[in-house]
């Protein structure tokens, strides 16, 4: 009768952990963009390196939800103006018509684009990345108060 208990209370435990180890996994999860559409201006992979273009617009109001990417990014806002942020909620940059815009590289660098405007921001993104690799990998909010 000990063992079975044993083995109850050894189950019971391994399910109470695993529903707990599901729960944050849903409460970390990535998230979504809202309001973006992109599409891809130029494509062409190159010694092992692809080099993608694309153009970016952010509906008002919309956000690309948090992420990083693992490859270099250079871009330009062509319209409307973005409003950038780190993983610390601070503001790192408001970026209207014509200006520049480049993001660190890798999972400590994630942020969020958010279009607090009126109008649509339109951008145009060059990717650099290694042949293959995904050009952005999505974060969990990382707390704060905006998406």
């Amino acid at each position: 009768m000990n063992t079975v208990r044993g083995l109850v209370t050894v189950v019971v435990s391994v399910t109470a952990a695993v529903a707990s180890s599901l729960g944050s996994a849903a409460t970390a999860s990535a998230s979504p963009s809202v309001g973006v559409d992109a599409r891809i201006l130029s494509q062409a992979t190159v010694d092992g390196h692809d080099y993608i273009t694309k153009e970016i617009t952010i509906a008002p109001g919309g956000t690309t939800g948090w992420h990083w990417h693992p490859g270099r990014i250079f871009g330009v806002v062509r319209a409307g103006t973005l409003t950038h942020d780190f993983a610390d909620c601070s503001i790192d940059g408001i970026y209207s018509a014509g200006a520049p815009i480049t993001e660190g590289s890798g999972a400590d660098h994630v942020h969020v684009g958010r279009n607090l405007g009126f109008e649509p921001v339109v951008m145009w993104v060059l990717y650099i990345d290694d042949a293959g690799a995904p050009l952005a990998v999505d974060a969990p909010n990382p707390g704060c108060p905006f998406e």
